[in-house]
C-alpha cells in the first residue's frame, strides 16, 4: 500500500470521526437544554399547585376582591397551558414565547393580589397564608435559578450549532431550528428577587 493511499485513508477516517463528534456534541447539547427545561417544568408545576392554596386561604378575607382572585386563577391556568405546550417541544420558539407571555401575566396577577392583600393585616398574619407564602417564595427562587440554567443551556446549544463547521452539519443531523430562550414578559421586573409579602 502506498504512502499516499494510507494518508488519504487516515484523512477520510479522521474526517468521519470529526463529523461523528459534531453529531454527538449537538445531541449532548440538545439533551442538556431539554433536561434544563424539565427542571424548570418541575418548579413551575409546583408553583401552579401552590397558587390555588393561596387563593383558597385568601378567599375568606377577600370576599369583595373576587375579580382579583379570579384573575390569578385565570392567569395560572393560562400559564399551565403554556407550560404543557412548551413541554411537548422544549426550545420551540412559539411555545417558549407563549409560556413566557403567560408567566408574565401570572406574575402581574400575583402582583395585583399582593397589593390587595396589603390592606388585610389579619390575612398576612394567618398561619396558612404565611406557610403558603414561604413555599411560594422559595419556589419563585428555584424558578429563577432553573430559568437561568435553561437559558444558559439553550445559549450553549445555539452557539455551537451556529459555529463553524457544525453549521454545515446541523440541518443534516436534524438540528435546523435554534432553541428559544425562556424570557418572561415582564423580564426586567422579574430580574430582581420576587417580593411576595402576604
Amino acid at each position: 500500500m502506498e504512502l499516499s493511499s494510507i494518508i488519504t485513508w487516515l484523512v477520510v477516517v479522521g474526517a468521519v470521526f470529526y463529523v461523528i463528534g459534531i453529531y454527538n456534541r449537538l445531541v449532548a447539547l440538545k439533551n442538556r437544554f431539554e433536561n434544563a427545561f424539565a427542571q424548570i417544568e418541575v418548579q413551575l408545576k409546583r408553583r401552579y399547585d401552590l397558587i390555588p392554596n393561596l387563593v383558597e386561604t385568601a378567599k375568606g378575607y377577600l370576599k369583595h376582591e373576587s375579580e382579583t382572585l379570579e384573575a390569578v386563577i385565570s392567569a395560572r391556568n393560562a400559564a399551565m397551558s403554556g407550560l404543557k405546550s412548551a413541554a411537548s417541544n422544549p426550545g420551540d420558539s412559539a411555545s417558549m414565547q407563549q409560556l413566557g407571555s403567560a408567566e408574565g401575566m401570572l406574575g402581574s396577577a400575583m402582583g395585583r393580589l399582593n397589593v390587595v392583600m396589603e390592606a388585610y393585616p389579619d390575612l398576612k398574619a394567618n398561619q396558612n397564608m404565611m406557610q403558603v407564602s414561604e413555599e411560594l417564595s422559595s419556589t419563585e427562587n428555584k424558578v429563577a435559578f432553573s430559568r437561568q440554567a435553561l437559558n444558559d443551556a439553550v445559549t450553549a446549544y445555539n452557539t455551537y450549532k451556529q459555529s463553524f463547521p457544525p453549521v454545515f452539519f446541523a440541518n443534516t443531523f436534524g438540528h435546523s431550528n435554534d432553541a428559544e430562550l425562556l424570557e418572561f414578559a415582564d423580564s426586567a421586573e422579574l430580574q430582581s428577587a420576587p417580593k411576595i409579602n402576604f
